[in-house]
């Protein structure tokens, strides 16, 4: 009985979806039917005055308007490549302390962490010894050697990550620093930890990974087909599925130079301002890509665009109270309308605000039927 119920309720919603469908499929066909069907059609309902205000619907014409075309495209939110880091030991030695951690934000110059060495040490007595020896034999025809030594000594102690005013600090007051510090160069976020107070490391070894999530990058994918209206400096649009509604505003900031021969398409990268730190690395996003040429399409409300069985649908008003179902396809959405490119004519009016009381009617009329 359950399994009987079942399929009378599918092949209702296949006869009033199908039926609408086969009616429709070109503007002009779309037009002359609806003139000529009646309410009592599938596919179409008729309601009273006082249902229609009630339920607040309301319709306006499809309309011919001028837009820009948007090359659409699709990827993934990237780290900035020029805002990321990877912090490692500059000596080899013992972690004394770890002072940030992972997912916590840091500022410029901000102590990460602090290793004991005996290599910094070493180095450091080095530069105050050719300091007093540069100062003694300064002006003297051993005075250039001595300044040169001075320099080579300098000049492996500041890869350690030491400032040149601490050099300065360091000759002049000649006292050595028992512990190296590791800085954030930047300010951001701690992405990745590797390593623990008390353990020994090498120079190399991974310490941190710190990235500026202020600005990122999406890296979309370009088809072979629309290659030919995109080039840097476009403005662009991002939207991610976990902000619907909103817009992220950019621009096109490189388009690579190699093809994928598999997917025929070329990846792009847009940088984006993200100061909230809303968007994430490995989101997904869409892109609309303002190419600057004008065109004239159909469009409607984007509120008057239902789903029935996972295709676009519309509802037209083909009289007062009289309301017809009608496949569409769709093309770009922006500013809150649609484009249309088939299923409806200019002029024809659709509903844009109550459509899914029509629709729930209308399953309802199809249901008991």
């Amino acid at each position: 009985m359950k399994n009987s119920r079942t399929l009378s309720i599918l092949a209702a919603l296949w006869l009033l979806f199908g039926a609408v469908g086969c009616r429709n499929s070109s503007p002009g066909e779309a037009a002359e039917g609806t003139q000529e069907q009646s309410a009592a059609e599938p596919g179409s309902i008729r309601l009273s005055e006082e249902a229609v205000r009630k339920g607040g619907i309301s319709s306006e014409p499809a309309r011919v308007a001028e837009t820009q075309r948007r090359i659409a495209a699709v990827g993934e939110i990237e780290f900035n490549a020029r805002r990321l880091v990877h912090l490692t030991a500059r000596a080899a030695g013992r972690i004394e302390r770890i002072l940030a951690f992972q997912g916590e934000h840091v500022t410029q110059g901000q102590v990460l962490a602090e290793i004991y060495s005996q290599d910094f040490l070493a180095l450091q007595a080095e530069v105050i010894q050719a300091s007093d020896r540069e100062a003694r034999l300064r002006g003297t025809p051993d005075g250039k050697a001595a300044a040169d030594f001075l320099a080579s000594a300098r000049a492996r102690l500041l890869p350690m990550g030491v400032s040149e005013a601490e050099v300065k600090e360091l000759e002049t007051t000649q006292s050595v620093r028992p512990i190296l510090p590791v800085r954030a160069p930047f300010g951001g976020r701690i992405i990745e930890q590797a390593a623990v107070a008390g353990d020994g490391v090498e120079p190399g070894a991974s310490l941190f990974r710190l990235a500026d999530l202020t600005t990122l990058w999406a890296i979309v994918r370009i088809f072979e087909k629309d290659l030919a209206a995109v080039r840097p400096g476009l403005e662009t649009i991002l939207r991610t599925p976990a902000f619907p509604g909103e817009e992220f505003r950019s621009r096109l900031a490189l388009v690579e130079g190699v093809m994928d021969d598999k997917t025929r398409t070329v990846e792009a990268r847009v940088e984006v301002a993200n100061l909230a730190e809303r968007l994430k690395p490995g989101m997904y996003v869409e892109a609309l890509i303002a190419t600057g040429e004008k065109r004239r399409t159909l469009v409607i409300p984007e509120s008057a665009l239902q789903d029935f069985q996972s295709k676009p649908v519309v509802f037209v008003q083909t009289g007062p109270g009289a309301f017809a179902l009608r496949p569409v396809e769709v093309g770009e959405r922006t500013a809150g309308r649609v484009e249309i490119l088939r299923g409806l004519s200019a002029g024809e009016e659709v509903v844009s605000s109550g459509s899914f009381l029509i629709k729930s009617e209308m399953l309802k009329t199809a249901l008991g039927d």
